[in-house]
């Protein structure tokens, strides 16, 4: 089923207002006639009157699940199948369901590792053929991070859409349904943009905020791909960066490090620090490669400026370098 609960702005007003709402089941979306094959269970409160999305507020219990203001939303999410909520849909049956998105095979720029655990989801609980009324895989958390911190602590909505596709049994006429299950996660409304409540440390703000969301991703430097022999996943990230060799031959005959730094003096080197320099794209030898993140807009400035203090400061890997919360 879809829950209804909080949004942001006017319409968080307006359901604090209104009060609790009573849970309701919505598909995915598509023809009526056949959208009970699969629907999701979640925290859905938007449009009002019409709940089809999840827009929930970071640290909001209601939604997200960890209750924490922490720059994202753990919004857990279950599939349901043949839904016995809408009389204008009797099909019944469901012969296989696919989670767009979900092989991370180094070549998807959009694989998700949220889609992938849906995918193992639903694979675990289901056995296919399943012809039991309203039954339900167990939930799985997305995580939604917010846009930002940016120049003057901005903060933003971000969004996430999962999107499944399925195939009813040939006893229900071998039907298909295409589901979409839209989550946004918003900024706290109370220090929802402080870095300082949202990360515990310069290099826990460079971790989730630039190489999850950047660098950690499809065909990158994922355990997956590893790209250049670089792995920037949360716990591998610091050692693979800090004074170690990268892959490039030019940046070797350099004398770069990934990250350089000078341990006598706890300082550190942007100009010969590897990543720093593909992030900033200034290379002209095209023998140094591309600009990361590779086929994407250019790393955000505020950003930016924060990897190359924490350079400079010596790449800590625990505390706050000044101008960088």
């Amino acid at each position: 089923m879809f829950r209804a609960v909080v949004g942001s702005g006017a319409v968080l007003a307006a359901l604090l207002a209104a009060g609790p709402v009573a849970a309701l089941i919505v598909g995915g979306g598509g023809s009526k006639r056949k959208d009970c094959l699969v629907v999701f269970d979640a925290a859905a409160n938007f449009p009002i009157g019409k709940e089809k999305q999840v827009r929930c507020a970071d640290g909001d219990p209601t939604c997200d699940t960890d209750g924490a203001v922490n720059g994202s939303c753990s919004i857990a999410v279950r599939v349901c199948v043949n839904s016995t909520s809408s009389s204008e849909c009797t099909l019944n049956g469901v012969s296989e369901i696919t989670v767009d998105h979900s092989f991370d095979n180094g070549t998807d720029p959009k694989f998700d590792p949220d889609f992938l655990a849906m995918r193992q989801r639903i694979d675990q609980d289901f056995l296919f053929p399943v012809t039991t009324p309203d039954t339900c895989t167990g939930s799985v958390t997305f995580t939604v991070p917010i846009k930002g911190p940016l120049g003057n602590n901005h903060c933003s909505r971000k969004k996430k859409k999962l999107k499944l596709r399925s195939r009813s049994t040939p006893s229900a006429g071998l039907a298909k349904d295409t589901d979409t299950l839209k989550l946004a996660c918003e900024p706290a409304t109370v220090n929802g943009c402080n870095p300082q409540t949202l990360f515990t440390s310069t290099f826990d703000r460079l971790q989730k905020q630039i190489f999850n969301q950047s660098c950690a991703v499809a065909s990158c430097h994922d355990s997956e791909s590893q790209t250049g022999e670089l792995l920037l996943e949360t716990g591998a990230s610091f050692g693979n960066l800090v004074n170690q060799t990268p892959t490039n031959e030019s940046a070797v005959g350099a004398g770069w490090r990934r990250v350089t730094v000078f341990v006598q003096d706890v300082s550190g080197d942007p100009d010969t620090s590897f990543l720093f320099r593909k992030i900033e794209g200034d290379l002209s030898d095209a023998s140094y490669g591309e600009r990361m993140p590779r086929g994407k807009s250019k790393l955000n400035g505020t950003l930016r400026r924060i990897i190359r203090l924490w350079i400079e400061a010596g790449a800590p890997q625990t505390g706050w370098v000044d101008d960088t919360f």
